[in-house]
């Protein structure tokens, strides 16, 4: 050990020898405390190496301490197919943690904004009052457009079997269409109290189950009501 820290007769008692032979030791340790891979490759021949072992790379490899025990066993190399694999597990996986932290965080809102069943019932209230006074305004419209129209038929009577007048025709023509629009409307409206109805039944579900105890985010994601169908865009 001497020799090989470049030690002889002549300078083994020089100046800086404990520093020398210091540094020569902690270099040994160094070089004795590396790691070392160790594996049975397929022909089950076992290889030993300080650095990891190419032809064990689609096997487990086992890193050893210098005394021997197992400091940590490397997994196969993946191919490419498993190492795209392994990412879309990962970033479902990851999707899925984003949906239970806002599952989380929107029971706790729900919560806050409705802390019990009577909070709940006047906002559903609120929120069909202005759906409900659309419906009664094109009601209302519906009713005048009728009345509109009354004398615009009895003035028709006298054209029995001949053609109406062009300005008659476009009147009724015009009365007809918005008559339409107004049931258009009335009928969208119809299927919007629908979905609030719908939405607000989800939450109050929802609602009671949190109220009784159960925990934020504990009944997965919340469903948003579906938009309304059957609704026909207006006719102008």
């Amino acid at each position: 050990m001497v020799q090989r820290c470049g030690l002889n007769r002549s300078n083994r008692n020089g100046p800086g020898v404990r520093l020398i032979l210091a540094g020569c030791l902690l270099a040994a340790g160094a070089v004795w405390a590396a790691p070392i891979y160790t594996c049975v490759d397929a022909n089950g021949k076992k290889l030993t190496s300080d650095r990891p072992i190419a032809e064990c790379s689609g096997r487990d490899q086992r890193v050893l301490n210098a005394d021997g025990s197992v400091k940590q066993i490397l997994p196969p190399t993946m191919t490419a197919d498993e190492r795209a694999e392994q990412e879309q597990r990962e970033r479902q996986a990851a999707s899925e943690r984003a949906q239970q932290q806002d599952a989380v965080r929107r029971d706790r809102n729900l919560m806050i904004r409705f802390p019990n069943e009577a909070a709940h019932t006047k906002a559903r209230a609120a929120a069909l009052d202005d759906v409900r006074a659309a419906v009664q305004l094109s009601e209302k419209r519906i009713a005048v457009l009728a009345a509109d129209r009354k004398p615009l038929m009895d003035e028709s009577e006298f054209y029995v079997g001949k053609p109406l007048p062009l300005k008659l025709k476009q009147q009724l023509d015009a009365n007809d269409a918005a008559t339409d629009a107004q049931r258009s409307l009335i009928q969208n409206q119809q299927s919007e109290i629908g979905r609030i109805n719908s939405l607000y039944d989800t939450e109050l579900a929802r609602l009671r189950k949190l109220w009784g105890g159960a925990p934020a985010g504990s009944m997965g994601a919340i469903v948003a009501a579906p938009a309304a169908s059957g609704a026909k865009k207006p006719a102008k």
